[in-house]
């Protein structure tokens, strides 16, 4: 085992994530709110809360401003306190559930308007069986993400920057064809499909310093840009109004987001690919 900082452990109180990481959260924001709008979503599990890179569990704080009741399960005991803090910190409730047992969620049939994940699959030992969970407790959709196996920052992660990585994840579970398999076996149907988090820079989860000096790029003018004081990014400080022009000016960069192009288009480059589902009770088919 790596005596290392878990990376979770690192940003439960830094919060300083990188542009790429406030850049995917703020996308994220806005495809929910859109989301919520069309299902009429009050209530949302995010099970489990961790799969993005970065600060853990705070995917559904749009969510929970815009009204909704949220729930955030962990099997992470220490994890899941320093979120419950964050989300304290941010002067927002949610119920916060520790449970250990992903293929039997503490919920009852149809207990959310909304139940997704974001990038978690491929951390789990069983995740066919999250996927029934989530369908089993989802009252109007279902919305699952994972990384973009085919864009080319994937692979340039997988092979030059970060050749460990593969060693951590079930890559498996990053094929967008084996979920909707598994999502229509739970008897979901398929509603929509596309790709997220489409910005101009590769994806990685380094630093930008860090990606330069793996790449043998030394340059000191480079290296003083991109760390320091200067290069702070954190969706903690948009959410505190510390930065309250922080949407803005990361969100110049979301031309290629915002294109109104086939999605098979935009998957060339975009970093995340996902799927909403319509769950067995059929609600969200009207």
């Amino acid at each position: 085992m790596s005596h290392q900082i878990p990376r979770w452990q690192h940003y439960l109180t830094d919060y300083n994530e990188g542009l790429g990481l406030v850049y995917e959260r703020l996308v994220l924001n806005d495809f929910l709110l859109r989301l919520k709008e069309r299902y009429g979503i009050q209530t949302v599990l995010e099970a489990p809360l961790y799969g993005m890179a970065g600060v853990s569990g705070i995917n559904s704080v749009a969510l929970a401003r815009a009204g909704c009741a949220v729930t955030l399960v962990d099997d992470e005991p220490a994890r899941l306190a320093g979120v419950r803090r964050i989300w304290s910190e941010l002067g927002l409730s949610a119920a916060f559930i520790e449970h250990a047992d992903w293929g039997h969620l503490p919920f009852p049939d149809d207990a959310f308007d909304l139940a997704w994940e974001w990038a978690g699959l491929w951390y789990l030992s069983d995740p066919a069986a999250l996927l029934a969970e989530l369908v089993r407790v989802a009252r109007k959709a279902v919305l699952v993400a994972m990384p973009n196996r085919f864009q080319v920052g994937y692979w340039l992660r997988k092979y030059v920057l970060e050749r460990d990585f593969v060693q951590e994840v079930d890559e498996n579970w990053a094929d967008m064809g084996r979920i909707k398999r598994t999502l229509r076996a739970a008897g979901a149907r398929i509603v929509e499909q596309g790709v997220l988090d489409v910005p101009p820079w590769p994806d990685t989860v380094m630093p930008a310093a860090q990606v330069l000096r793996r790449l043998g790029i030394r340059s000191k003018k480079l290296d003083e840009q991109f760390t320091g004081a200067g290069w702070q990014w954190s969706t903690m400080a948009y959410y505190l109004g510390e930065q309250p022009d922080l949407r803005d000016r990361v969100l110049r960069y979301a031309l290629l987001d915002r294109l109104p192009l086939p999605w098979s288009l935009k998957a060339i480059w975009a970093h995340h690919r996902y799927v909403v589902a319509s769950p067995r009770s059929g609600a969200a088919n009207g």
